[in-house]
């Protein structure tokens, strides 16, 4: 717990930077149905269903280049810095739609029921069925 903090009201999300915070912000709306919080030149956020608190935010590449994350990890290239992982229930379906939306099969897949999948700003993430 943070020291001097009440436990309400406080913010707690996760901040990825994309080249445009607007496309790769609706990219994920689309796949993961959640609802639009904000959406400025800036920075695009969605919240995450059920909780008032936690969010899922887009904002702009504040260095001065762009460079897309490889995977897998090759030496000399950006790394991933982060992943985000998303239970679905037909992983087959899932994974048919975040192509639709402009996502990539990942080359390498280092489990039979995960799939990695790149979105259209080339960050890794991973699909994949409970049970």
């Amino acid at each position: 717990m943070l020291r001097g903090r009440s436990d309400k009201g406080h913010w707690f999300g996760t901040v990825i930077d994309a080249p445009d915070p607007q496309a790769l912000g609706m990219f994920y709306h689309a796949v993961l149905g959640w609802k639009i919080h904000k959406n400025e030149p800036d920075e695009f956020t969605l919240a995450v269903p059920g909780n008032s608190e936690t969010y899922l935010a887009f904002q702009a590449q504040t260095s001065a280049s762009w460079a897309r994350p490889v995977w897998p990890a090759a030496e000399g290239e950006q790394q991933m810095m982060m992943h985000l992982d998303i239970e679905v229930g037909d992983l087959d379906a899932a994974v048919k739609h975040a192509v639709e939306l402009g996502a990539t099969l990942a080359d390498f897949q280092p489990q039979e029921d995960v799939r990695v999948l790149l979105d259209p700003a080339g960050h890794p993430f991973c699909l994949y069925a409970n049970g």
